[in-house]
């Protein structure tokens, strides 16, 4: 005798409510894919993967990432919410793109997202393109860049920069750049270069640059707090190159006096063959630098202008560095 098991309205109500809802976040997946061989509208699953970067975000959910599957061109995105872009070696993940910037992050809406990019291949094209930044900070709380290339962004004054960091919310701002290279960045003769720092506002920054180049660009690396009204910028750089850049390998800017406070420890990092390898310009800029090789400036090893200060911690190897016009620097500190 088959037994019949019966619900009461309220309960059977209950069930098919849980198996009929659907949340909006639901269609969003924590992991998606993309191939050079995809399409955008597919749901970007792994047997159905998407096109581009772009096309793949908006199935995304907050948090989650972003893989390829295969090798391709995979198109400029444009972040607004947390999220990892990775290839994990599957062949050359590229962003070409031609007067635009590469990846802009602009979480205006979610101050504390981290945005990680792994392993992509950032490329603003042939000469005459004018492409504008391979990476462009505006908002959020965390920039990650680990394994990547950018390279040939030469569009003129404000951009033409590898990377350029802007944040202006006051809260704390985070800048990690490892084992990449930006190089060929900055038109030739005019502003722009590799690893541009300019918040604004009142942020905290913190940026980190660890085993990475940054050269034939503008400059290598320039920290710029003249338009800070408060705060700070702490950078550390380990294990880099900073070489053959038309500018200074290394900058620090402030106001001439009354300056917020801009201070890069430098260690165990070449800086070669630039004009100059290291300034120092403005009350509230500093440079430490340690177990480092500084040589083969054109035109000054390492200046100091409007008070500010270089200092050294030891360790390091400085040569065929020529004085060269205006305030120079004097070593403080054990080479």
């Amino acid at each position: 005798m088959m037994k019949v098991i019966r619900f009461s309205g309220m309960f059977a109500a209950a069930v098919i409510a849980a198996m009929t809802l659907v949340s909006p976040a639901s269609a969003q997946a924590t992991r998606t894919w993309i191939s050079g061989v995809g399409d955008d509208v597919n749901p970007c699953s792994r047997t159905a993967p998407c096109k581009t970067f772009q096309g793949a975000i908006s199935k995304t959910a907050n948090g989650g990432e972003i893989d390829t599957l295969d090798p391709g061109g995979f198109g400029a995105v444009t972040v607004t919410k947390a999220i990892t872009l990775a290839d994990e070696g599957v062949g050359e993940a590229g962003i070409l793109v031609a007067g635009t910037n590469g990846i802009t992050v602009n979480c205006v809406s979610d101050p504390n997202c981290v945005v990680i990019l792994r392993g992509l291949v950032i490329d603003g094209g042939p000469v005459g393109s004018n492409s504008l930044n391979g990476v462009r900070f505006i908002a959020g709380r965390t920039l990650i860049i680990e394994n990547c290339t950018i390279r040939n962004f030469t569009g003129g004054s404000p951009n033409g920069y590898g990377v350029n960091f802007n944040p202006s919310a006051t809260q704390v701002e985070n800048l990690l750049i490892r084992n990449s290279s930006i190089v060929t960045n900055g038109p030739l003769g005019g502003t722009g270069g590799g690893i541009f720092v300019q918040p604004s506002g009142a942020p905290t920054v913190n940026v980190t640059i660890s085993n990475t180049q940054s050269s034939n660009n503008g400059f290598g690396l320039r920290v710029d707090t003249t338009l800070m009204s408060g705060g700070s910028v702490n950078t550390s750089v380990a294990d880099s190159e900073m070489n053959n850049n038309q500018a200074a390998g290394i900058a620090a800017i402030t106001a001439a006096s009354g300056g917020i406070g801009n201070t890069i420890n430098i260690q165990r990092t070449t800086i070669a063959h630039n004009p100059t390898g290291l300034n120092a310009n403005g009350n509230a800029a500093v440079q430490h630098i340690g177990s480092s090789i500084l040589f083969d400036s054109s035109t000054t090893g390492a200046k100091t202008v409007n008070g500010g200060t270089i200092d050294s911690t030891g360790g390091n190897s400085f040569f065929n560095n020529p004085t060269g016009p205006g305030p120079t620097l004097t070593i403080v500190g054990p080479f």
